[in-house]
């Protein structure tokens, strides 16, 4: 959640425009193999918090288990809070001045499939538990490990790109979600904190010692991090809760740490929790003026994110139609004025205004920033 504009139109124009104009073209140059020679470049960097990516004969360089994580998903949610929260995690052991990014290239999807498997016979290196052929929710081997995900940390060595780090996310279960036969109804086993930090630690050691015997990977810092994936029902991602390291070519897990992340949705319905109250209060107040302005809203909604008992960022979605372009431009001018005037002041704040069609306006400001950024999007 640290940067809700990668997934909007918007922001992902202005990522590939600022990008282009900054590409590095000469810092990094090519990289020899025994048949041909492949040009390396960068992507630049919009933000100093942000790293740069590779790109290979002028294309973007994917992931070698790509789409595998979206596959794993019921919740976007997830996919979204778990691909950009482990970034956040990198930055801890790898400095975005210090290292390139790179999606995964050692860890391959038939590979990858096979760990997120269950253990058997036929698959001895899945990760996932035996099948005890239980169906009872209490009595089976629920799937703890949800969705794995590597991300390659480089570093440049003369004229080329070399391996300097590497994080991997283990997506963990709280529910495991089954079938009892195929096209039957779904049941549900819950695991708790405790189970699934345990698995979890123990499935790191082990990716640990078989990413050591991949070719290539060698003695470089390797960091799994552990995420509890929210339920499928749920209208916010899971979150981070420990991360740990293994150094200089170890084959285990050196030192864990903790992380405390939560996150919360706004209006607060039922018994749910809202994080902070006076967050809270601020989101209502801004939503009551936002409401009060123009009559047509179908709904004002929020997540939020928080590390450490603070405020990280507020996604706010508003829906609604307007009918001309005056209108959405006095509505986006409004909600600068009002977002200034009653939502947090320090957090990363991102408001994007929905129509039943697509998305009509966008406002956003950085984390620490005074100032709103705005743009209303036309037809043309």
């Amino acid at each position: 959640m640290k940067r809700f504009s990668t997934i909007l139109a918007l922001a992902v124009s202005v990522i590939l425009l600022t990008a282009c104009g900054r590409l590095n073209s000469s810092g990094v140059g090519t990289t020899s193999s025994t048949k041909t020679k492949s040009s390396i470049q960068t992507t630049g960097q919009t933000s100093d918090n942000e790293y740069q990516g590779v790109i290979q004969n002028g294309k973007y360089k994917t992931s070698k288990a790509r789409g595998l994580t979206q596959d794993q998903n019921t919740n976007g949610y997830n996919l979204k809070s778990f691909e950009n929260g482990l970034q956040s995690i990198s930055q801890k052991q790898f400095a975005t001045d210090d290292y390139i990014f790179q999606e995964g290239q050692y860890l391959k999807k038939a590979t990858a499939q096979k760990w997120l498997a269950r253990k058997s016979k036929s698959n001895t290196s899945g990760l996932n538990p035996v099948d005890n052929g239980q169906t009872d929710a209490t009595k089976r081997n629920p799937d703890y490990l949800q969705a794995i995900e590597e991300q390659d940390y480089m570093t440049q060595s003369g004229s080329n790109l070399k391996l300097g780090g590497m994080t991997i996310g283990l997506a963990m279960n709280q529910i495991d979600y089954y079938q009892k036969e195929e096209y039957g109804a779904t049941y549900e086993t819950s695991i708790s904190e405790a189970k699934m930090t345990s698995e979890g630690k123990s499935m790191a050691n082990k990716v640990v010692a078989r990413m050591r015997k991949t070719e290539g990977v060698g003695n470089v810092p390797i960091v799994i991090a552990l995420y509890k994936q929210a339920t499928n029902d749920s209208l916010v991602g899971g979150t981070f809760f420990a991360y740990g390291i293994s150094r200089a070519g170890s084959k285990t897990i050196s030192e864990w740490h903790n992380v405390n992340e939560a996150n919360y949705t706004l209006p607060v319905v039922g018994s749910a929790k809202s994080g902070n109250s006076s967050d809270a209060e601020a989101f209502s107040t801004f939503k009551s003026q936002v409401e009060s302005f123009f009559p047509n809203l179908s709904g004002v909604t929020a997540q939020t994110h928080y590390k450490d008992g603070n405020l990280a960022g507020m996604n706010i979605t508003i829906n609604t139609q307007f009918y001309s372009e005056t209108e959405i431009k006095s509505f986006t001018q409004y909600l600068v004025t009002a977002a200034n005037k009653y939502l947090p002041s320090e957090a990363a704040i991102e408001i994007t205004v929905k129509s039943t069609n697509d998305t009509q306006a966008f406002i956003a400001r950085e984390a620490g920033s005074k100032s709103f950024y705005s743009h209303v999007f036309g037809s043309y």
